[in-house]
């Protein structure tokens, strides 16, 4: 199945190619090559509207997700016709993102595939409310981001490290 990837934004270039394959990589070790996700990469006012709009938070942000499925955590969805084959929608706030990355000195590519881990993530129902969700949370995400570091030889964690 695909990524498919809309760069809406033009503050921060992107590499599309890099990101997708960390994507791909990422849906396959979570067991779900077969259902499509979609990837935004958005600026800080598309953001702020989301954010607000959905979480009454009006401020930028860097990942909403927008699961397809209603799903228990680590659940993955049983699709009954074609349209079920998808994970849903995640937007990366990467110009919030890119700034976070100039003032700690990270790597913009690698945050954002940790980033996109992280929805990946909430798109199959995983969430950080508590401290036993961010605890299941944080297993996965680093289980999935350890299969990315094996194939890619990088070494990223997850974002929710110190959340609790």
């Amino acid at each position: 199945m695909s990524v498919v990837l809309r760069n809406a934004q033009r503050a921060v270039p992107v590499r599309r190619a890099p990101l997708r394959r960390a994507v791909c990589a990422l849906r396959a070790a979570l067991g779900a090559a077969r259902f499509d996700v979609g990837l935004v990469c958005a600026g800080n006012g598309l953001m702020r509207r989301l954010n607000s709009a959905y979480r009454q938070s009006p401020e930028p942000t860097d990942v909403l997700s927008f699961p397809f499925h209603q799903l228990v955590a680590g659940e993955l969805p049983r699709p009954r016709c074609r349209d079920d084959y998808n994970l849903g929608d995640i937007f990366l706030g990467v110009e919030y993102i890119h700034q976070q990355c100039c003032d700690t000195g990270e790597d913009f590519d690698s945050v954002l595939a940790v980033t996109a881990a992280h929805g990946l993530c909430h798109l199959l129902g995983y969430q950080h409310n508590t401290k036993l969700e961010w605890q299941q949370m944080y297993q996965k995400e680093a289980e999935i981001l350890e299969e990315l570091n094996r194939l890619t030889g990088a070494s990223l964690r997850p974002l929710t490290a110190g959340l609790f």
